[in-house]
């Protein structure tokens, strides 16, 4: 019965779109990258999991074409149990975008991940088998508000679980230049045999502390199904070159 806690509480991958489950479709720039540091986790009855400290990079390395990569510090705790620490499941992908946004038709893309199971299974630290997402995610803008959305399937190996699906939908609005906020729907099929389909909710947004440098976050919880809440907490660091990755470690705060 853990296993199958255990699948439901690392059914999603370690981004998505930061701070949100569901993804955009905005590839990073070519020859631009950003840089995460953040946690997250989510909790059901008698048991917390997630990750962090984790870090997340992103590069255009070709236009439309974003390479993504994550590194994960994980954490299991289980009401009455050890709690477990230690380094979790790695997640790695390409982000493509085949449709460009204009006045009457959204933005495409095409951002197949895949979580390495570097975590410890035993130890309630990573999902023990290599796991495969293939989503398609959908934007269009409206003057200060943004809506995007879409989903894809799970390739969810391992004894108990179940291919899955997941589809989810955001809309948010900048109010200026330092501040977005907005919500996202979500409906999940069971990830195990023993899983319930869950549908949920996300609140969160963005604050600009300047060009390069954000923080995000969000937290919500499912309505229906599975009894799960969850939260996001990061930090952004944005560059527009390669080269000036230096500019962080040197004090890009002077910027």
């Amino acid at each position: 019965m853990r296993k199958a806690i255990l699948a439901s509480l690392l059914c999603f991958p370690a981004l998505a779109g930061p701070p949100f489950k569901t993804d955009d479709p905005v590839p990073v720039d070519l020859g631009h990258l950003e840089f995460y540091v953040f946690a997250t986790g989510q909790r059901v009855p008698g048991e917390s999991s997630g990750i962090g400290p984790a870090s997340e990079f992103n590069y255009g390395i070709l236009p439309d074409t974003q390479f993504h990569i994550a590194a994960t510090w994980a954490y299991d705790r289980p009401e009455g149990a050890t709690s477990q620490h230690g380094f979790g499941d790695m997640e790695t992908g390409i982000k493509f975008r085949f449709l460009h946004e204009t006045d009457t038709r959204p933005q495409v893309s095409f951002y197949p991940l895949v979580e390495i199971p570097t975590g410890d299974a035993d130890k309630g630290l990573g999902a023990g088998h290599t796991q495969v997402f293939l989503p398609i995610w959908i934007q269009k803008s409206f003057g200060p508000w943004t809506t995007y959305g879409g989903g894809g399937w799970w390739r969810n190996p391992g004894e108990g679980n179940r291919n899955w699906t997941f589809v989810g939908w955001l809309l948010q609005r900048d109010f200026g230049e330092h501040v977005t906020l907005g919500g996202e729907a979500f409906h999940t099929t069971a990830s195990t045999l023993e899983g319930r389909a869950s549908n949920g909710f996300d609140l969160g947004g963005q604050i600009n502390l300047g060009e390069k440098h954000h923080l995000l976050f969000s937290a919500g919880r499912n309505v229906s199904g599975e009894p799960q809440s969850y939260f996001y907490f990061g930090y952004q660091f944005t560059t527009g070159t390669w080269g000036n990755l230096g500019d962080w470690f040197r004090g890009s705060r002077h910027s």
